[in-house]
């Protein structure tokens, strides 16, 4: 016998179990030479050197034994996880037809009867084994092939992430330059025209002013006179007077935050930008509150507690975004009446963001999965679940990271830590 054939794999471990001390002993010499041989004198034995670390590699399993017989051995083998991909061959002086083919009905690899020539048993021996290291190479290659799969899957949501987040962008972008378009013509003629109603407004009370006068050289009795008068009171002139000045003060400031949420939008979007600019956090959050204030001004309370912090070099237009997500995120998860809170701060070289609200909260179970890729736990057609995949790779890039804090009942904080001057990117002079 070929002993580089024997010794593949190099000392595997064998388990012989066979009540006659006579056959342990024999098969035990015989494998030694090549294997390293585990013995059991019972079924019920073998069970448990079968179970122990570490696992035995191959077993030669005796069918008729007092107490367990080797079919019953087998059949708590095959139904242990442990130990169900253990090969069994039996060794028995059962040789009739249908012991084998019960044997190997129940999961058996090979079966050998009593007497065995000891050249057989070697080769039936380092068979299982060569087919077992093969099976073993086998199941640890669609290991890797699953772990690399995972890891590719992986890197492909990543890439469809960032893509959904480009043309996300670039349709923001898109649509605040055409809102831009669309709104500032109009804003610009109905401000212009409240200019100038403002200067026919002074024009008009002058006249009237002079009119007045005349009012002084006319008999107090005189028809028309007292028509004019009755006519002021019905129309209450003094309080028009008044009120239209207030009325078109009040429609200027109206055109004026009109004109200031078209440019947050615009300053918001920024889609074709991309370069890593010095920016105010604190003036990008009031920006970004401007777009999402119709979520939130409904049902939500908004408390700002904005801190002293310094620009951060970062991508705005990106970093709005996130704070876009989470704002809508924690309108959301209020259902009736609730409050918003959000501060702002620095901490070492860190600036920090946390945006909390009063909502349901977030179950423990579902807290570590939130930052997956297309997990929601909103209905079908109401979230893609990108949202907060997005703003997780978003700061990520910045070198920054998310924190979360929940209690079901009282609500959720997000937490954006972001560098000032994230490393390994290039320095911009401020």
């Amino acid at each position: 016998m070929d002993k580089t054939k024997t010794e593949v794999p190099a000392r595997a471990r064998i388990l012989v179990v066979d009540d006659d001390a006579g056959n342990l002993a024999a098969l035990g010499r015989l494998l030694q030479r090549h294997y390293e041989v585990l013995a059991a004198p019972s079924g019920e034995r073998a069970l448990q050197i079968a179970a122990d670390t570490p696992l035995p590699d191959l077993i030669l399993l005796d069918v008729m034994m007092p107490g367990m017989t080797g079919y019953e051995v087998l059949t708590r083998l095959r139904d242990t996880p442990a130990t169900r991909d253990i090969p069994v061959i039996f060794v028995s002086g059962l040789d009739a037809a249908e012991d084998e083919e019960k044997g190997l009905e129940l999961g058996a690899v090979d079966y050998v009867t009593k007497p065995y020539r000891p050249p057989i048993i070697l080769a039936r021996v380092h068979t299982q084994l060569e087919l077992k290291r093969a099976r073993d190479g086998l199941r640890d290659q669609n290991a890797n092939l699953e772990a690399e799969v995972a890891k590719r899957l992986k890197e492909i949501q990543q890439v469809q992430i960032q893509l959904l987040q480009s043309e996300k962008m670039a349709a923001i972008g898109q649509l605040a330059a055409g809102i831009a378009h669309e709104i500032n013509n109009p804003v610009g003629f109905v401000t212009s025209n409240l200019g100038t109603l403002d200067n026919y407004k002074q024009d008009i009370l002058e006249i009237l002013d002079a009119y007045a006068v005349l009012e002084d050289a006319c008999k107090p009795d005189e028809a028309a006179l007292l028509k004019i008068r009755a006519l002021k009171q019905q129309k209450d002139l003094a309080f028009l007077r008044t009120d239209i000045g207030q009325l078109i003060k009040e429609s200027r400031n109206g055109m004026a935050r009109v004109a200031k949420i078209v440019s947050d939008l615009k300053d918001f979007a920024h889609a074709e930008n991309k370069e890593w600019l010095w920016a105010d956090l604190n003036s990008g959050l009031d920006s970004t509150i401007n777009i999402v204030w119709n979520e939130i001004k409904y049902h939500c309370t908004l408390n700002k507690a904005y801190g002293d912090i310094p620009k951060v070099f970062c991508i705005p237009s990106q970093i709005n975004q996130v704070l876009m997500n989470l704002l809508v995120n924690a309108a959301q998860s209020i259902p009736e009446k609730g409050e918003i809170t959000i501060r702002t701060g620095q901490v070492g070289e860190e600036v920090f963001i946390a945006i909390a609200d009063t909502g349901g909260g977030i179950p423990a179970e579902i807290l570590t999965r939130i930052f997956e890729p297309f997990f929601t736990t909103k209905p079908v057609g109401k979230g893609t679940g990108l949202g907060l995949a997005i703003s997780f790779d978003i700061v990520k890039q910045h070198k920054g990271r998310i924190e979360v804090e929940s209690t079901v009942g009282k609500g959720t904080t997000f937490t954006v830590w972001l560098p000032i001057n994230p490393p390994g990117e290039p320095e911009l002079k401020l």
